[in-house]
C-alpha cells in the first residue's frame, strides 16, 4: 500500500485519523484542542505528532504540499440542535481550513460536518465555500453519507466535503455503499452485555433488533453523558436501551430493566477498533467516542481519496 502524508485539523479522538490510517495516510500532525482527546490520540499512537491548541494558530506553511488536509470541523454552527448560525457562530472554522488550504496547498482535501451543513439556509455558505476554493486552484464536491451505509450499525449521516486541485480532480470516485446491511445492536453488542453473566443478555439480543440511532456526544457547555436528546433516548428505549446516562460496567448476572451502554459499548457503536482506548473519566471518555467520525466511513471516503491520487501518480510516472 502507498503511503501518503496528510494534516488532520479538529482529530478529536481519532475517529477520522484511524480511517486515515487504515487507508495508507500517514499524519505529518493532528491539531486537537481538547486535551481529553489529545491524551487518547497520543495514548493510542505514540509515534503521531499531536499538537494541542487551537488550530487558528497553527501554521500550515511547513506542512506545503503534503498529499491532503483533513479535519472535522466544529458541528455546532450548522446543527439543527443549535441556532444554525453559520459564519456568525465564533466556532465556525471553516475561514481557518480555508486558510490551511492556502498555507499547505494539498493535494486534496476532506472536510465532514453535520447532515445540517447541506440545508436550504446554507446554500449561500457552501456556495461561498466553493469559490474560495476554486480561487485556490481547487474542484470541490460534497455529499451526505450514512454510517450505516459503510458498515456501521447506526444512523449517522454526515455531510463530507472533497477538494482536489484541479489537476489531478479527474478519477475521484464517491464510495459506493457496501451491499450487506450493518448488525443489529444486539447482534453487536451481545457478548459485551452478557460478559458478566447477565441473564436477559439473549431476551435483549432479540429486542435489539434494529440499528442505532445518531450517537451524541454533547459539548462541554450542554448536555451530560446522555445517548441523545428525547427523540433519540425514544429509539434507544425502543432498542430495550436505557439512553440516560452511560453505565460503568455491563448489566450483571440478575440486573432487571433496561441497561445502559458503556463506553466501550458505545466505540463500538461508532465503528471504533476493540484496541483503541479513550482515555480519561467516563463523561469526557463518552463525549470523545460521541463526537467522533466513525473510522469506517472516514475509510472509505479516504481510500476513494487515496485511490485517486495513486492513479494520478502512476499515470504521471507511465507518461
Amino acid at each position: 500500500m502507498h503511503s501518503l502524508s496528510c494534516v488532520e485539523i479538529c482529530a478529536g479522538a481519532g475517529g477520522q485519523a484511524l480511517g486515515l490510517e487504515r487507508s495508507g495516510f500517514e499524519p505529518e500532525a493532528l491539531v486537537e484542542i481538547d486535551p481529553a482527546c489529545c491524551n487518547t490520540l497520543r495514548y493510542n499512537r505514540p509515534q503521531w505528532r499531536v499538537v494541542e491548541g487551537d488550530v487558528r494558530h497553527f501554521d500550515g506553511s511547513r506542512h506545503k504540499g503534503i498529499d491532503l488536509l483533513a479535519g472535522g470541523v466544529p458541528c455546532p454552527p450548522f446543527s439543527k440542535a443549535g441556532k444554525q448560525q453559520g459564519k456568525d457562530d465564533e466556532r465556525d472554522l471553516f475561514p481557518e481550513a480555508l486558510r490551511l488550504v492556502d498555507e499547505c496547498r494539498p493535494r486534496a482535501v476532506m472536510l465532514e460536518n453535520v447532515r445540517g451543513f447541506l440545508d436550504a439556509v446554507f446554500e449561500e455558505y457552501r456556495a461561498n465555500l466553493k469559490r474560495q476554493l476554486e480561487r485556490l486552484g481547487y474542484t470541490m464536491d460534497w455529499r451526505l453519507l450514512n454510517a450505516s451505509d459503510y458498515g456501521v450499525s447506526q444512523l449517522r449521516p454526515r455531510a463530507v466535503i472533497v477538494a482536489f486541485r484541479k489537476d489531478l480532480a479527474h478519477g475521484f470516485v464517491w464510495p459506493l455503499p457496501q451491499p450487506q446491511r450493518p448488525l443489529p445492536v444486539g447482534d453487536l453488542l451481545f457478548d459485551q452485555m452478557a460478559a458478566r453473566g447477565w441473564r436477559g443478555a439473549k431476551a435483549w439480543r432479540k429486542q435489539a433488533n434494529g440499528i442505532a440511532p445518531t450517537v451524541v456526544g454533547g459539548s462541554k457547555k450542554h448536555g451530560g453523558p446522555d445517548l441523545g436528546p428525547t427523540r433519540a433516548r425514544k429509539a434507544w428505549a425502543e432498542l430495550g436501551v436505557d439512553g440516560i446516562g452511560i453505565a460503568d460496567q455491563p448489566p450483571e448476572r440478575d440486573f432487571t430493566g433496561m441497561p445502559k451502554l458503556t463506553v466501550p459499548m458505545v466505540a463500538r457503536v461508532q465503528g471504533f477498533p476493540e484496541d483503541w482506548i479513550f482515555t480519561g473519566k467516563k463523561t469526557p471518555a463518552y463525549r470523545q467516542v460521541g463526537n467522533a467520525f466513525p473510522p469506517p466511513v472516514a475509510h472509505a471516503v479516504s481510500e476513494a481519496i487515496m485511490n485517486c491520487l495513486t492513479q494520478r501518480a502512476l499515470y504521471s510516472m507511465a507518461g
